[in-house]
Parts: structure tokens; sequence; C-alpha cells
């Protein structure tokens, strides 16, 4: 409402205003036309007496004494054509750039107007070599046009105190009867939204005398429908849900006896592995004992078998991590590490890789050590399995400060997903042997620990860092 009143409002004074503007375009035109005129035959008039006066051999003083006493000294200007000079008795002082082109106008046949303050109608007279002016000032049709924009004014503001008043006056009525209405909506929704509440804890109908709107009488058959359609839908969906449940919980026992069955099964079949594995790893060191030649058949049974060890250590793990607390102890990290070495040389020599140390001595951190073991491991084995044959793998242990770098470096294949390789069961490719647990043990144990993992990887080389922060002894 406020908006359609001010632009209402706004419309009425853009169209006054371009009507003033017409009208005072107007105004000066017809003033200065008859302005114009006045003047016109106001010289036309000098000129036939100055004309009788120099046929009757009227002397020049003479004529310009009965001009003044007829005029008015400041009324008509006359000009020497010659010189410019005033050769009236006027006291009124003109500029000499407009003296000169009143003559110059002057000079026409029908003489000519000159505008400049003031609008000035110039005509010679030869005989003599006269020019004769006169001039009237513009300013009173400028006063007339501040009294008719003062009118406009005032017409302006009545118009706008009348809009605003009917404004008012409609506004308030729209205000009332829009009141009268929303009272009346609202009781009728009021009614729906009891209904609607009682409706959806019980089986309930709305009656149509309860509505008064004849649009909302329309619904009242609708919602009733609704209403007896939804708990037609919430008796099936009870006998649904009780069926639902007892077939959810026979599945449910079915399931955890198979659960319980398939965790018996991996935990008997690594127990199963442990003995025979064990008894090969004892031959073939008794083995190594008793022939000290390099036999290479007994070293790729070695590997193989150190394999096999390093997946039942994970399977291991994977069983009981979240049923045993892992105790921490003081360990020292570089020696451990050589170690380890010692267990995965035979596997890298039997794949044709070799492993290169460099580690500082003596650093000592506060970890578990099948743990750590499950880290270091399953890096060696991954370094070994994707590592190019006839590289060398690097092992990098290093202490800055408080944290302690502990790095893999192999040339290998770019990593395409350097994130998703963490997660259980993934492979970079499909033909790739193996289950992929490993580096979601290691992730598992990092996380765990608090243990930053960083891998970078290219087409020349990988790089697996882990960085050790809050354990160093």
């Amino acid at each position: 409402m406020s908006l359609f009143v001010a632009l209402f409002i706004a419309l009425v004074i853009y169209e006054e205003y371009n009507d003033f503007e017409r009208e005072a375009k107007k105004i000066r035109k017809d003033y200065l036309i008859e302005q114009k005129s006045i003047i016109f035959n106001d010289i036309n008039r000098v000129l036939k007496f100055i004309d009788y006066s120099y046929k009757n051999n009227k002397s020049k003083i003479d004529t310009i004494k009965a001009i003044e006493y007829l005029y008015g000294k400041d009324y008509i200007f006359i000009f020497d054509n010659l010189n410019g000079m005033n050769i009236s008795d006027s006291l009124f002082k003109v500029d000499m750039e407009l003296i000169q082109e009143l003559i110059k106008v002057s000079k026409h046949i029908e003489g000519g107007y000159v505008k400049s303050q003031q609008i000035s109608y110039a005509k010679s007279f030869n005989p003599w070599k006269w020019t004769v002016t006169r001039g009237v000032y513009l300013d009173k049709v400028e006063q007339i046009i501040l009294e008719e924009r003062k009118k406009l004014k005032y017409r302006l503001i009545k118009y706008m105190m009348e809009i605003l008043s009917l404004s008012v006056i409609i506004f308030g009525f729209g205000t009332i009867i829009l009141s009268i209405v929303n009272h009346i909506i609202n009781k009728e929704i009021n009614t729906f939204s009891l209904f609607f509440q009682k409706a959806s804890k019980g089986y309930t109908l709305i009656e149509e005398g309860d509505i008064g709107l004849l649009e909302f009488k329309k619904m009242v058959k609708y919602v009733n429908n609704m209403v007896i359609e939804i708990h037609k839908r919430k008796n099936r969906l009870e006998e649904l849900n009780l069926s639902l449940e007892r077939i959810v919980e026979a599945k449910t026992e079915e399931l955890q006896r198979l659960v319980k069955a398939q965790d018996s099964f991996i935990k008997h079949s690594i127990h199963e592995i442990n003995t025979p594995l064990a008894v090969i790893m004892t031959y073939i060191d008794i083995y190594k004992m008793k022939y000290s030649e390099n036999n290479p058949y007994i070293s790729k049974i070695e590997a193989g078998a150190k394999i096999i060890s390093t997946i039942y250590d994970d399977l291991g793990y994977m069983v009981k991590k979240d049923r045993l607390e892992y105790e921490k102890e003081k360990i020292d990290l570089s020696k451990f590490l050589f170690e380890r070495l010692d267990f995965f040389n035979e596997i890298a020599s039997g794949n044709r890789r070799k492993i290169i140390l460099d580690v500082d001595n003596n650093i000592e951190v506060f970890f578990n050590t099948l743990e750590l073991q499950r880290v270091i491991d399953n890096n060696l084995s991954n370094a070994i399995k994707f590592a190019k044959k006839d590289t060398d793998i690097l092992v990098t242990l290093k202490q800055k400060d408080s944290i302690v770098l502990l790095s893999f470096v192999t040339n290998s294949n770019k990593i395409l997903d350097t994130k998703e390789i963490f997660k259980a069961f993934h492979r970079e490719k499909s033909e790739e042997v193996g289950f992929g647990l490993g580096l979601e043990i290691v992730k598992s144990i990092c996380d765990k620990e608090n243990i930053e993992v960083i891998v970078l990887s290219d087409k020349k080389r990988t790089i697996f860092e882990y960085r050790f922060r809050g354990y160093i002894l």
C-alpha cells in the first residue's frame, strides 16, 4: 500500500512538473514574442518620427530631444554607425561589444535582434547614419514563472495531502477487513490443527458443521478420507513390523552363529598354519647350519616361508587387536630396524632387490613391540613386492628435535591414489596378488598412536614416511 501510494504521488509530481516545464517554456516563448513585437513597433515609430524630422529639415539635436521627451532618456538609444558613440542623452551605459553587434544587425533591411541579458532590437536610419535601438530585460518573465512555480508547489502539497489522507482511510478500512478475515481463517486453521492433533493419536474424523468457510468445507471430505487411509496403512504396517521383527530376530541369531563359526575357523586356521610354518623355518635353519654352502632353492623356500610368516603375523594381529591391550615399552628403534632387516634380507635377495639402511644409532621410542613390527614388516614387505627388479630399497631413520622420521624409498611405479591404498582389500591393479590388509593394519596403528603418515609417489620413486611425535625417550 505504501509503495503504491509513493509511486502514485511520484507519478503525479512527475506529470505536474512536466506540464509546468512545458507551460514555462510556452510562457517564455510568448513573452519573448510579445516583447519583440513591442520594441519592434516602438523603434519603427521612432524611425518614422526621425524620418519626418529629416524631411522637414529638423536638426539632429532637436530630434533627439523630442524623442527623449516622448519616450524618456533611458528608453530609446541612438548610436553613431561610424564610431559607435552614444549620441542620445541616455545615462545608461552600454557595453561596446553589444553596441557593435547592434550596429551590425541594424544595417539589415528589417533591422535585427540581439539577445544578451536582455532582448534588443536595432534598425539603422541611413541618412544620418544612426542606429536606433531599444531593449527590454527578460527577468520579468522569470518572475512570472517563479510565481507559477510557487502555485505549483502549493498545488502539489495539496494533492499529496489529499492522496495521503485517502490512503490512510483506505489502509484503515483494509486493516479492519484483513483483521476480520484473518480472524476467521485462523479460527478455521485452529479447528483443523486440533483435529490433526487428535487424529495423530487416535482414529477421529472432522465434522463439516465445525467449518464455516465454504472453501474449507470442501476440504473436509478429503481430510477424512486421508485419515481413514492413514489408519488403514498404519494397521498394515504394524502387522508387517511384527512379521519383520520375527524374521530379523531369526536372521540375527543365524548370523551370530555364522560369525562365531567364522571366528572359530579363522582362529583354528591361524593356529594350524603356525605349527607347520614353525617346522619349515626350523628345518631351514638346521639345513643351513649343516650345509654352509648357499643353496638357491633353500633361499627361495626360506623367502617364501618368511612371507607366509609375515602374513600369519598380520592375520594374528587382525584377530586379536580388538581383544588385547598392547602394552608399550622402551624400544631401541635403530637396533630393532637392523633385526627386521636380517629377517627380510633373504626375501629381498630372492626377489632381486637390495635393502640399504641409513640409520642413526641409539634412537629409542616408547611403543608396543608387536605393533612396531607390523608397521616395519608391512612396509618392507610392500617395498620388496613393488620395487622394480635389480633396484635398491632405501630405509632411513633420523631424529630431528622431538620428531623421529622413518622412511622407505623404492624405485617403483606411481601410486594412483595415495589415500585409497590404506583401505582394506584395496589393490592398485586387479591382477596384483595379496589381501590388501597390510597397509590397513599400518594405518590403524598409526591413527591409534597419532603417527603422521606421508606418502609421495611419482613415476620415478615412492616414499612412505612415518613421523613419530611424543614417543622419543
